[in-house]
């Protein structure tokens, strides 16, 4: 089949895909798994794989790449997410977001709160996900509003625009993970790269914001109403709480009281702290070593288990459970049902992610990202710009960053695996494709809803304001990557 007609089906069944989703409403994971049934049929796969004989090579059927591909991203990224998600409702449960703010407002002084918020949305954005995570913030935001005498646009902005940048840039969230998987990238250096990239995009986001919100924005009417309900009485009794929270770093003894003191006061914000960075270090350590260290060195072996994700996230959680609830008066049955809660909302995410990698598979057995590939090299334009502005376009196209990140992932990964581009180098396309996956976020976006009601914005002001951050985020961030592109590449 020529490169122009498989490019052709390439670009209706994206067309599909975009029709499906946004026009008929049809679930993100039904549409990806019929159009990647349908362009396999258009492609010519065959309709069951086919074994190799002496004059033709195997081809695998439509069936069996689309389970392959939904296998495949699912073995790195249903445990990741899942693990993910029961660390972040164990630090939800126990109250962690409050002593994350109480601390930076005390560190930063009370003249900064809009920035120990944004500062607290970037720690706790890690383990929970975006939507999750702003909620959670919400009355906390509306409670240092209240206190401030502002509307909480004005602190709840940069707070969103952070936590959605770490959302779509930072492991164990699905669109990365199962970017990075389809990519081969490596998770470690992802992290290592991304992390810095999010504390800079941080700093433009509270920045930023300060000076999208240089005019004031008039609350939506039912907005207006929550926010005046949320009495300034109850607004000083969230500050006070935060600031004691910042101000307390021990758990207690081991007395009776204590133990009755530890099963009411959220935890401490170093504990926190602790926990959420401590798999982000393990992952760190096990890179640093297959890095320095030569292959079959017994040490490099230690620090790559200890640094694998799985393990990582899986050690945080066993001492989350311990430290943020059994040791705070938390029954093993109260732990179990905070952990089970945490499943049944990542269960639509793992299997829209899962579905990203079965459309990606297809993509790849019918030759079209072999075709995209000469046809992206033909063009001459760097394959960094061009993995950016894709899962832009993606993005502003349907809405879902995740599902822009793994599609992005899927059309380019003939081109990636077979560049022979370096490890380091793979983890910067990789967020390429996040950060472009970050921009445009509008009316099509759930997380769009989520920001502009709960901080009263109306569409036009939301436009205007988040989905101009969320724009510039992301080119700060691809433009970071791609310096770091740069260097790697003289190097």
């Amino acid at each position: 089949m020529s490169t122009f007609l498989l490019l052709a089906i390439a670009a209706g069944g994206i067309g599909l895909l975009l029709l499906l989703i946004i026009k008929l409403k049809v679930h993100a994971f039904l549409a990806l798994l019929i159009v990647s049934v349908l362009v396999g049929l258009a492609t010519g796969l065959p309709l069951v794989t086919v074994p190799e004989t002496e004059l033709e090579p195997a081809r695998v059927g439509i069936i069996e790449s689309i389970i392959a591909g939904m296998g495949g991203v699912l073995g790195s990224v249903a445990i990741l997410v899942a693990l993910g998600a029961m660390l972040g409702k164990i630090i939800e449960i126990s109250g962690g977001a409050s002593s994350l703010a109480g601390r930076f407002t005390k560190l930063l002084g009370p003249k900064r709160v809009a920035g120990a918020l944004t500062a607290a949305a970037l720690v706790l954005a890690i383990p929970v996900f975006f939507d999750v995570g702003f909620i959670i913030l919400v009355p906390i935001i509306y409670g240092f509003c209240k206190a401030a005498g502002v509307d909480p646009v004005k602190f709840g902005l940069p707070v969103g625009g952070i936590m959605l940048a770490v959302h779509v840039a930072m492991p164990p969230h699905p669109g990365i993970v199962g970017g990075a998987g389809i990519l081969g990238a490596d998770l470690g250096w992802v992290t290592m790269i991304g992390l810095p990239v999010c504390l800079v995009l941080a700093v433009v986001s509270h920045f930023f914001s300060k000076w999208l919100n240089r005019k004031d924005f008039t609350m939506l009417p039912t907005t207006a109403k929550s926010f005046a309900e949320f009495g300034t009485e109850k607004a000083d009794a969230i500050v006070a709480d935060a600031d004691a929270e910042g101000a307390s770093g021990s758990e207690g003894g081991a007395s009776g009281t204590a133990t009755k003191a530890r099963t009411v006061a959220p935890p401490s914000a170093g504990m926190v702290m602790t926990l959420i960075v401590t798999p982000l270090i393990m992952i760190a350590l096990g890179t640093v070593g297959a890095t320095l260290l030569p292959a079959g060195d017994p040490i490099r072996n230690v620090l790559a288990f200890i640094g694998a994700p799985l393990f990582a996230l899986l050690v945080t959680v066993l001492l989350a459970s311990f430290f943020l609830g059994i040791r705070r008066g938390w029954s093993a049955s109260q732990l179990g049902d905070v952990v089970e809660a945490a499943l049944p909302p990542v269960a639509v995410v793992i299997l829209v992610t899962g579905g990203g990698g079965a459309f990606a598979r297809v993509l790849t057995e019918s030759g079209i990202g072999a075709a995209l590939s000469e046809t992206l090299l033909a063009t001459g334009m760097p394959l960094m710009i061009m993995a950016y502005i894709i899962s832009l376009a993606l993005r502003a196209a349907q809405g879902s960053a995740t599902v822009a990140i793994l599609t992005t992932a899927g059309l380019l990964s003939a081109s990636i695996l077979g560049g022979g581009y370096s490890t380091i180098q793979v983890a910067l396309l990789a967020l390429a494709i996040a950060f472009g996956a970050l921009g445009l976020s509008h009316v099509n976006d759930s997380g769009f809803w989520v920001v502009t009601r709960y901080l009263g914005l109306g569409v036009a002001d939301g436009l205007r304001t988040w989905t101009v951050l969320t724009t510039v985020l992301g080119l700060v961030g691809f433009l970071l990557c791609f310096v770091v592109w740069l260097l790697v590449g003289v190097a």
